[in-house]
Order: structure tokens, then sequence, then C-alpha cells
């Protein structure tokens, strides 16, 4: 950069300024936080806006189709024993929002951001990243996101020759092929409950073979690389084998698994993992998930599922059975309005608990459980779900915009 202590032409003040304004208005007129237009705004008064404001800030991009609002949020925090942090926390994940949050970071050196798998690579070229996080690559939003397949390969010729520190799920077929592309990877071994993208090489189409944890094409012989971070039960594995404590109010292997990715990219920044960790200990909840909430004199857990393996990692993190269930799916332009990925979903897994369903698309779900032979409700309504709902607290499980819809209704 240069010595210009102020980077912004007048140009992209001008722009930055009406960004604000327009987000102020939307706030006052109760449209939502204004991030979104604000950054639509700036940016066609400024269209190379987004580099601009990236140029004196050191970049963390963090993509995936599940756990990326967590673990921006994860490492935001551990960045902070380094110094002050920009982040796009809300989850306005794609240019305007991204451009609306580096706009309000004028005095941070580091920016956290979660980038829309779709929008990876044109983030990056903008932002000039240092590191980039891929936790995972699943179905999700059939409607609208190509294949699985066709996103790693957008992933892999966007990060082809990167400069950018590459920090990846070494137990996600496609992450890896992915990453692979780029000439500097630290490899983190995550872990994977979702096996059903990946049964087919991303390489050759071949038939992966997976002995244990191991991954490996039989045919061209692409492999799981030798991670050098891991996740060890409780514990992260650091390179030199040093295990660190996880101690998160964050409930469930996928956030432990967050927690270890969010480590390795940590230390790139020489923030060490003992520090990093205990750092992400202050996250509680992030945009209302996890949180608890009272409602009509109950107890209500909010837990955001969006597809087939978040679902998956939230059905292990729930009470035992009978704790009362509360299932909510729409499907909306924000959701992708394919519902098919319901039939991805073991259901099976609610055996034993009360279920109750509700929704835009509860048809659609209680087809499902149907046909999974689980015992459930429709219900019109939340009130009515935890109305009838037994006695305990409950777990309530919503794809996008139905937990936008939980979170207005139980004032979160």
């Amino acid at each position: 950069m240069s010595g210009n202590s102020d980077p912004l032409s007048p140009r992209a003040k001008l722009a930055v300024t009406a960004g604000r304004a327009v987000a102020a208005a939307s706030r006052a007129a109760g449209r939502g936080s204004g991030s979104v237009i604000g950054g639509r705004v700036a940016l066609k008064l400024d269209p190379d806006l987004l580099a601009r404001l990236a140029q004196h800030l050191d970049v963390i991009l963090v993509s995936a189709t599940n756990g990326k609002t967590t673990t921006t949020r994860l490492i935001a925090e551990a960045l902070r024993a380094a110094g002050p942090v920009v982040s796009n926390a809300l989850g306005a994940n794609m240019p305007a929002g991204i451009t609306s949050a580096l706009a309000g970071g004028s005095d941070a050196r580091y920016a956290v951001i979660e980038v829309d798998e779709k929008y990876l690579a044109g983030v990056a070229r903008d932002t000039d990243p240092k590191a980039i996080a891929l936790l995972n690559l699943s179905r999700d939003q059939l409607d609208r996101a190509a294949e699985t397949r066709m996103l790693a390969e957008h992933w892999r010729e966007g990060l082809a020759g990167s400069k950018s520190v590459v920090i990846a799920n070494a137990d996600d077929p496609l992450v890896v092929w992915a990453a692979s592309s780029s000439p500097n990877v630290v490899w983190v071994a995550a872990g994977q409950m979702w096996k059903d993208d990946a049964w087919s090489c991303p390489s050759c189409g071949g038939v992966m073979q997976r002995p244990g944890d191991d991954w490996y094409c039989g045919e061209c012989g692409f492999r799981r690389p030798t991670p050098s971070w891991a996740l060890s039960g409780d514990h992260v594995l650091d390179p030199h084998g040093s295990a660190w404590p996880i101690h998160l109010q964050l409930p469930g292997r996928a956030n432990k698994a967050n927690a270890a990715s969010s480590a390795a990219v940590a230390a790139v920044f020489g923030v060490p993992p003992q520090v990093a960790l205990e750092r992400m200990y202050q996250v509680q909840a992030v945009a209302g998930r996890y949180d608890v909430v009272q409602f009509m004199q109950r107890d209500l857990r909010l837990l955001l599922a969006k597809n087939p393996a978040g679902w998956l990692e939230t059905f292990s993190l729930i009470d035992p059975p009978p704790t009362p269930v509360i299932l909510s799916v729409n499907a909306r332009g924000a959701d992708g309005t394919d519902t098919s990925w319901l039939w991805d979903v073991d259901y099976t897994r609610l055996s034993g608990h009360p279920i109750f369903v509700i929704g835009d698309r509860k048809l659609d779900l209680a087809v499902r459980l149907e046909v999974a032979n689980q015992t459930f409700q429709v219900c019109e309504n939340l009130d009515q779900a935890v109305q009838i709902a037994p006695p305990g607290r409950i777990e309530v499980i919503a794809n996008y915009t139905a937990f936008q819809d939980l979170r207005r209704r139980v004032g979160n």
C-alpha cells in the first residue's frame, strides 16, 4: 500500500457515505440491517469499492455449505488477540453485504469475511485475502446451486496459483480437490459426518474407497492428504503434536471442528492455539442459533439446519428422547425452493421424540416423516406446537427463513 494514510478516493468516500445513508434509511423503515441495500448502492457508485476497502486489511475469507457463520465468529474472536477486527457477523455474505461490512471497519487490521460458496472466487479476486478457510461442500439449495462437484471446480479454478494460505478440511474430498490447486495449503482433520456428496472421485469420477476415517480413489490415486492440525475428541492437535483443550459454549461435534479450523487460521497470524481457543469461549450464540429462549412459559432452544449435512449434525446434539422437537421448513427464495433434499435426511434419528411440524412446507415434511415411520403432529404455528408439546425443554430445528420467522415470533 502507498504511504497515503487514507486509501479511499473521493468517489469511494462518496460511495461509502451514500451506502451508509441508504442502510440507515432501510433500518429506520424497519426493513432489517440495511447492509445489503447499502452495499449495492455503494458498489453501483464505485464498482471497485470492495477492492479499495480491502487493500489496507489482512483479509480472511471463510466459505462452506455448513458452519461458515459460526466459524467466521470464532476466527474473529481469536484474531482480536492480535488487533481490531471487522467482520460480516450477521451473515450478509455476498459482495454487497461484504462491502457494507468493510465500509464500517475503518480502524480494523483484520477482516474476517464469510462468503457464499458461489461468490468465493470473485471475492477472493477483489480482496486479495491472506487466508481462506474451506470447511465443507455438500448439497444445498438444489434449485440454484449447481451440483457440488461444479462448485468444487469453480473453487479449484479460482484458487489456482493463489498467494493466500488456504486452510482446508482434509476429510472432505471435494474440499481437498478444490484446494489442491493452491500452492500453500494447511490441512485440518476436522471430520465429516455427511458423506453422501463424495462417493465418487472429484478428480476422475472413480469410486471412492473409505476405510475408517481415511479416503482414496482406487482408480487415479487421489487421496486424503496428511493433516497438520486435527480435531481429537475435545482437543485440537497442532502441527507440533501438542493437544489444546477446546472450551466452547456452542454445542456439538461440528462446532469443535469449526474451532479446530479457526485455531489453524489464527496460527497463520501468530495467535497461539491456547489464546485462540480461550477467546472462542466468548461466543455464546451466533445470529440467534443455539440460543435458549423463554416462550409461553417454556424453554426453547433454537437450532438452524439448512441442508442434509446440517440436519445430521443437529440431530447429534439435541437432548435425548423424550425431549419434544419442533421442526419447521420453508422453501422461500433464500432457502432454495426445491424441498427434495428432505429425502436425503435420516429422520429415523428422531425416533422416540414427540415431533411437531410447522412452516410453509410442513406437508412436504409430514410426508417425509410418514415414510420414515415417525410419529408426529402437524401444527398451524409455533404457538400451537408449544401448547401441545409435553413437558421439558423443546428443541426447535428450522431451515433459514423458518429460523428467521421463529426468531421474530419469540422476540429474539
